[in-house]
């Protein structure tokens, strides 16, 4: 790994991961949330209709007891591991353990897309006031170009990113086109980094994308190769 130790890769792989998740679920789940207020059994264009559909392609467990329980839960539970905002702090954590290698700009936008989970809990339209979190995270990645001076922790950063989000657009249906997109994006960071990569699984993978059209009968296959080629802690 040169002068980055194990656990700070593995720290920088899993804040690229954690903002990702954060920041694709938020916006699917936006889509999710004005469904559910629509109450209609038609889809409408979105494939995920009721809030234990999402929890089913999102592999969370449905420990919600109603669609304003999923909503609250979900977003600001800090006890519920897989909530927005429990992912939003482990965002965090690792920020705090990289603030010399990614700076305090960087650390500053995962520090206001958290500030603004804890204001918008008690908004009168808690949702709305989500928004800004986005704007934060887009924020966040133009700091971590800007501000991470070292290329390889910028890489790893982003090998997370690409990799959450292939992980999330796979679960979630989204077009073939983002699929093979976000792959190459991921590839891309992947190769030009020093973590172990697991090349079995790689072209596992690989050969699963380029069939395209098996993709969605394979999709499980395809996950448990993506959850496999970074070999991190």
């Amino acid at each position: 790994m040169g002068i980055i130790s194990v656990d700070k890769a593995n720290n920088l792989f899993w804040l690229g991961r954690y903002t990702e998740r954060v920041f694709t679920t938020l916006r699917k789940f936006f889509r999710v949330y004005d469904h559910m207020l629509d109450d209609s059994d038609q889809d409408n264009g979105n494939s995920i209709l009721n809030y234990r559909e999402y929890c089913g392609r999102l592999a969370i467990p449905d420990i919600y007891l109603n669609e304003q329980d999923f909503v609250t839960r979900y977003l600001f539970d800090r006890d519920n591991p897989d909530s927005l905002v429990s992912n939003m702090e482990r965002a965090y954590d690792d920020a705090i353990v990289l603030r010399d290698e990614v700076s305090s700009h960087v650390l500053g936008y995962i520090q206001l897309a958290l500030d603004t989970f804890d204001g918008a809990k008690n908004a009168n339209m808690p949702i709305f006031a989500l928004q800004p979190v986005i704007d934060d995270l887009f924020a966040f990645w133009g700091c971590v170009d800007d501000y991470v001076e070292n290329e390889e922790c910028r890489n790893i950063i982003k090998t997370g990113k690409y990799l959450e989000r292939l992980d999330l657009y796979l679960r979630l249906d989204y077009r073939m086109q983002d699929i093979e997109k976000e792959y190459s994006k991921m590839l891309n960071r992947l190769n030009k980094t020093k973590l172990h990569i697991n090349m079995e699984k790689l072209e596992e993978l690989t050969a699963i994308i380029n069939k395209k059209t098996e993709l969605t009968e394979n999709y499980r296959e395809a996950l448990n190769c993506l959850g496999e080629i970074v070999e991190v802690i």
